[in-house]
């Protein structure tokens, strides 16, 4: 246990790990391990593999005297290899936000499965989108909101709209520096050229064309699939449930959903309660069907349905190796490949089913919007099915669960500080104005076995409550902090004395759950909300707020930095970009990006370090506001960590 100790802080995946390594199975630690001691010239982001003339390798002890073989030094390439993370990031978060769509016009077209379930958001996104309303069924209006959501993806010249909701001087930063996006599919499309051997050489070009996919994403593609996802499976609300490996039941069968996309998984909750399938559950001896959730598929039937959820990211593998998971099914993105040699080991039927995404060695059923719950039936059907198949001898379930509330949004934000007949954020404002509370944080990100699971984020998090910065979260982030109980309205003992007066009188945690990875869109549109209430300077870079990825593993997270440094924001992260062998393109990222932007990067991994470069970040933009000084100046002394 000694050296798993320094793996995780869960008690669940330690425990699990523990089980895993005396039954002989590897899992993701062991690999991660296995890859010591990592090639410096990776880490450092100065190889090359764009054309067939190399790979070349660039020496970072001599830049003066090393190039590739076409000339690019070490700059050039490192660039290029960020600009292709962004590409790849926004691609994944904005292939989301198609599918999405392509969801939506399916309902508004044929009918089917799903229904529009906020007509309320339709309506208010169709005025926005320019779309008539009057005198239409809802149907009509959801079919030309989703056509026009299409033709953010495709078209070549203009600007986004979405992108239009930015404050005005943020937009005017943006279009000064070129980097207002046209089209998502462009933005992606000309970074992939821009790379290609022969093409841009000057790596700041490079990175503002990365910066102009981000956006692209942020303001696009994952802010589409965020605001079609309430328009078809409802707008969140707060929401009770639970959170880690302990939500797994013994007694009953336990399906387990894995992935990005909400369109089966959201089907699969209806799926689960069919009565046909209790009643086939039962006649197999379990007490019933439950239904949990792994990364940010489980954060989305969280936000809408409570549905509990059993991990985040490095969870995956435990989950199955509990000997209690009956079926795990999966769509697209953070899905391991050692699913399948895993549940090998195991009873679990390891079921794909995105023609996106396929696993060799793994069920296929493939999920078609036409065919929804017919595939969701059968879906569950096989977990069912499975139970008996389980042996007792394999079957550990660690009971160790956390309650939580999740479901903020930007909407509903409105009504908890405001009232349901004043709703505003006025109160946040206000409060921010008065000194009773620093400013906020949004923590959003993956988990990486290179940083001990979930560490990172919760002493940030901690530290950051403790001196009244409110915190907000998405995807396994905000897991993390749910498992360690500070997604509860009793965790305001933790915070320093002006958030528990705040807690107090809202009855909200003082970190909230926002969504998924793509619904990191929220957290960009409550800070616009902030700046159009007034007292809080004209754009999001006069905010005092920062963002956070402690623990990031993704190409997505590379996007999601860019967009968030981008749009005003300065955005800190625990393991830096692979870059560190190109100084001017440091020097860019951690410097010169604030000039045009007023955003920036900086790298810490040492977590109150990092929550200390945020919170002294927040102090001077308050100061550059004139606000008042802290009502409470000295941290409030917290309870100790349970």
């Amino acid at each position: 246990m000694a050296d798993f100790e320094k793996r995780s802080v869960d008690p669940a995946s330690l425990r699990m790990m523990s089980e895993a390594g005396k039954a002989g199975l590897r899992t993701v630690w062991d690999r991660s391990d296995e890859m010591e001691p990592r090639c410096g010239f990776g880490t450092l982001g100065v190889c090359c593999r764009i054309c067939m003339m190399g790979p070349c390798r660039i020496n970072p002890f001599d830049p003066e005297n090393s190039k590739g073989v076409c000339g690019a030094d070490a700059d050039i390439i490192a660039a290029r290899n960020l600009a292709r993370m962004i590409a790849a990031g926004s691609a994944a978060h904005s292939d989301h936000g198609r599918d999405t769509a392509y969801t939506l016009l399916q309902t508004a077209r044929h009918g089917g499965d799903y229904r529009i379930t906020d007509q309320v958001k339709l309506r208010a996104l169709a005025v926005e989108l320019g779309v008539a309303v009057e005198g239409r069924t809802k149907e009509q209006i959801a079919a030309d909101v989703a056509e026009r959501c299409f033709a953010e993806f495709g078209q070549q010249h203009g600007e986004l709209n979405f992108a239009r909701r930015a404050p005005k001087k943020t937009q005017e930063a943006w279009r000064k520096a070129g980097v207002m996006p046209r089209g998502i599919d462009r933005e992606i499309v000309e970074i992939m050229h821009r790379t290609t051997m022969g093409v841009d050489s000057d790596p700041e070009n490079i990175l503002l064309q990365g910066v102009r996919a981000a956006l692209a994403d942020g303001w696009g593609g994952s802010m589409i699939a965020t605001e079609i996802s309430d328009v078809l499976f409802g707008s969140p609300k707060p929401i009770r449930s639970k959170v880690n490996l302990g939500v797994l039941n013994p007694r009953t069968v336990n399906l387990v959903v894995h992935g990005h996309e909400p369109t089966l998984s959201d089907i699969i909750v209806s799926a689960a309660n069919d009565p046909e399938l209790v009643a086939l559950a039962r006649s197999k001896g379990a007490e019933g069907i439950s239904l949990a959730g792994i990364c940010c598929t489980a954060n989305e039937i969280l936000m809408r349905h409570g549905i509990p959820i059993a991990g985040n990211h490095l969870q995956q593998e435990l989950a199955i190796a509990t000997g209690i998971v009956d079926a795990m099914v999966v769509d697209v993105q953070c899905v391991m490949p050692s699913l399948v040699e895993v549940a090998g080991c195991f009873h679990t039927r390891l079921i794909s089913t995105s023609p996106k995404a396929k696993l060799p060695g793994a069920e296929h059923v493939e999920f078609t919007e036409e065919k929804a719950y017919e595939t969701a039936k059968k879906i569950v059907r096989i977990a069912v099915e499975n139970f008996l198949n389980r042996s007792p001898e394999k079957m550990v379930a660690p009971d160790v669960r956390e309650r939580m509330v999740a479901g903020f949004t930007t909407e509903n934000a409105f009504r908890l500080l405001g009232g349901k007949y004043r709703s505003t954020y006025r109160p946040l404002n206000d409060a921010i104005i008065a000194g009773r509370l620093r400013g906020a944080v949004g923590i959003v990100g993956c988990n990486n076995p290179r940083v001990t699971q979930d560490w990172a984020h919760l002493e940030m998090c901690r530290e950051l409550i403790k001196n009244d910065v409110l915190v907000v979260e998405t995807g396994c982030s905000a897991i993390a902090c749910a498992k360690a109980g500070l997604l509860q309205p009793e965790a305001k003992k933790y915070c320093g004395a002006g958030l528990q007066e705040i807690c107090e009188a809202v009855g909200i945690p003082p970190v909230l759950h926002l969504g998924s990875c793509v619904d990191n869109s929220r957290i960009l549109t409550v800070l616009t909300n902030i700046v159009a209430e007034g007292g809080l300077g004209d754009s999001l870079a006069d905010l005092p707020v920062a963002g956070a990825a402690p623990e990031w593993m993704s190409e997505k997270a590379v996007a999601i930095g860019f967009y968030v440094a981008a749009s005003g924001v300065l955005t800190v992260l625990g393991l830096p970009f692979p870059v560190e062998g190109a100084p001017r393109v440091m020097k860019w990222l951690t410097e010169d990006m604030e000039k045009r932007f007023g955003g920036k990067f900086a790298f810490e991994s040492d977590p109150i370090k990092a929550a200390h470069i945020m919170i002294d970040h927040i102090d001077r933009k308050r100061k550059a506001l004139g606000l008042r000084p802290m009502m409470y100046p000295q941290p409030y002394k917290a309870a100790a960590a349970d």
